[in-house]
C-alpha cells in the first residue's frame, strides 16, 4: 500500500471502500454464523442440564458473535466517516475559508460604507444647520431685560434682584442672541 496514495482522494476513496466492504461482509458471516451456532447449541442437550440450560447456554455463546457482527458493522460506518471526514476537514477547507473570507470583507466594506454615509449625513445636518438663520421661537425671554423692582412696602426689596435671580435660565440661549452677528 502505497502511504502517498492515502493522502489523495481518490487513494482515500479507494481504501475506504474496501476496508468497508470488508467490515460489511465479516459482519454479514458473523450473523450467519452467530444464528447457525444458537440453532445448534439449542438442540445439543449436555448431561445434567435443567429445562431452560441449552437455551441459556446457546444466548451466551451466540451473544459474542453478535457482538462482533455490531463491531463489524460499526467499523464499516467509521470508514465512511473517516472518508468523509477527510474530505470535509481537508479537501474542502481551503474554499469554505475562501468563501468565509469573501463574507468577511463584503460585511467589512458593508460598514464602512454604513459610517461613511452616517458621517456624511451628519456633517450636512450640521453645515445646514449652522448656515440657516434662525428666529427666535415665540414665548422665549426677550434678551435685553429692564430692570424690575418691587415695590417698597418692604425696605429689604426696593433693589432689583441680583442677574438670574428672577428664575434660572434653562439654556445658554437666554444670555446670547440667536442669529446676530453672522
Amino acid at each position: 500500500m502505497d502511504i502517498n496514495a492515502l493522502f489523495t482522494d481518490a487513494g482515500l476513496r479507494a481504501f475506504t471502500a474496501t476496508v468497508r466492504d470488508q467490515h460489511v461482509r465479516d459482519a454479514q458471516q458473523y450473523g450467519q454464523i452467530a444464528d447457525i451456532v444458537r440453532s445448534r447449541l439449542q438442540q445439543t442437550p449436555i448431561e445434567g442440564d435443567r429445562w431452560m440450560a441449552k437455551r441459556l447456554r446457546a444466548w451466551k455463546v451466540a451473544r459474542q458473535l453478535k457482538a462482533m457482527e455490531k463491531a463489524s458493522t460499526e467499523a464499516a460506518a467509521k470508514a465512511e466517516a473517516l472518508y468523509a471526514t477527510y474530505v470535509n476537514e481537508v479537501l474542502e477547507l481551503p474554499q469554505r475559508r475562501a468563501v468565509a473570507e469573501a463574507k468577511r470583507l463584503e460585511r467589512k466594506q458593508g460598514r464602512q460604507a454604513a459610517v461613511g454615509a452616517a458621517v456624511a449625513g451628519s456633517l450636512n445636518r450640521t453645515v445646514t444647520a449652522l448656515n440657516t438663520p434662525q428666529e427666535q421661537p415665540g414665548g422665549t425671554v426677550p434678551q435685553a431685560r429692564p430692570a424690575e423692582f418691587v415695590t417698597p412696602d418692604n425696605p429689604w426689596q426696593q433693589w432689583p434682584m441680583a442677574a438670574g435671580g428672577e428664575r434660572p435660565t434653562s439654556t445658554i440661549n437666554d444670555y446670547f442672541a440667536k442669529g446676530e452677528g453672522q
